[in-house]
């Protein structure tokens, strides 16, 4: 497998959420009961360790020879489900090592990335804090990190988890907005060839005026039109409609080396949707009913020539 990896022409990124990879202990300083196993939720050890599982058997089947080379996850708890995901899952013989953020968010909820030393070597790495607007709760940091591939190409990548909806739309559109103006902030400071990537889960889709944005600024949406091979087409799926919510963004320099975007609605990530029809992401709670799912998003695949 690692040497199918060096041989490799091709890098492949994976984004996906994890729809709630909280350990089961109770940091006093995060919003976190409901996930314990006296909560809500009754997240028990082995329901913890399933769902480990569960995102690493995920992560494994988007790719048929060897292992994704870069993995940006969304809501992942803390460094403990890292290392229990990196190295005693179904994941602890893939050589996957991580970065994370360590956020302000009330629910202690962070961002990662999964990397394959032997074809992307960090070079540095940045937590962007995210300074919330006067009514707005503390949000998730961006991970900043710039590496360098196999064949000594720097790259810079962002993760990306932009605050919800909830409370409506139109209003909490400034709290995304803020998000991606960080985001800027750094790039704009880069090189004018730099090769960028920002991946992650948005909250909003291709046309919404956050996403707008970041293309009126150079980036391109190249995961807007991804879909699966399966039913899927969007990576998240509510009340019936499929909605893209998940991005990933890249520079002008990369445009020409993307060979593949997809979305990996492999079988068994799905279920039928029996009250609208099709199908939909096998999440792991419907509402507080455990169903001994995946995660409510599909993984976006993107494949780049090396």
């Amino acid at each position: 497998m690692f040497l199918s990896l060096l041989l490799s022409s091709f890098l492949t990124l994976v984004e996906l959420n994890c729809e709630n990879l909280f350990d089961c202990k109770h940091d006093s300083l995060k919003q976190d009961t409901e996930w314990l196993p006296d909560g809500k939720r009754k997240w028990t050890p082995a329901r913890y360790w399933r769902k480990l599982n569960h995102i690493g058997q995920e992560i494994l089947s988007c790719q048929q020879e060897g292992v994704p080379d870069l993995v940006a996850l969304v809501e992942v708890e803390n460094d403990s489900c890292l290392f229990d995901l990196t190295r005693r899952s179904l994941l602890r013989h893939a050589g996957y090592e991580y970065l994370m953020t360590e956020s302000p968010d009330v629910r202690g909820i962070d961002v990662a990335l999964l990397y394959q030393p032997m074809t992307f070597r960090p070079i540095c790495y940045d937590y962007l804090d995210v300074k919330p607007l006067e009514g707005m709760r503390s949000t998730r940091d961006i991970l900043y990190v710039q590496g360098e591939t196999l064949n000594s190409d720097t790259l810079h990548i962002f993760v990306v988890h932009a605050p919800s909806r909830y409370g409506g739309e139109k209003q909490t559109r400034p709290n995304r907005q803020l998000v991606v103006d960080r985001v800027m902030n750094v790039v704009r400071q880069l090189p004018a060839d730099a090769k960028v990537i920002i991946a992650g889960d948005f909250n909003d889709e291709a046309t919404d005026p956050a996403l707008r944005f970041l293309e009126d600024n150079g980036l391109h949406n190249i995961t807007a039109k991804a879909t699966g091979s399966h039913g899927a087409k969007a990576t998240y799926r509510y009340q019936g409609f499929w909605q893209s919510i998940d991005h990933v963004f890249v520079s002008t320099v990369l445009l020409n080396s993307v060979e593949q975007t997809f979305i990996n609605d492999a079988p068994f990530l799905l279920e039928e949707d029996k009250k609208y029809g099709g199908v939909k992401p096998l999440r792991t709670f419907n509402g507080y009913r455990y169903q001994r799912g995946f995660s409510d998003h599909l993984p976006l695949v993107v494949r780049f020539r090396n």
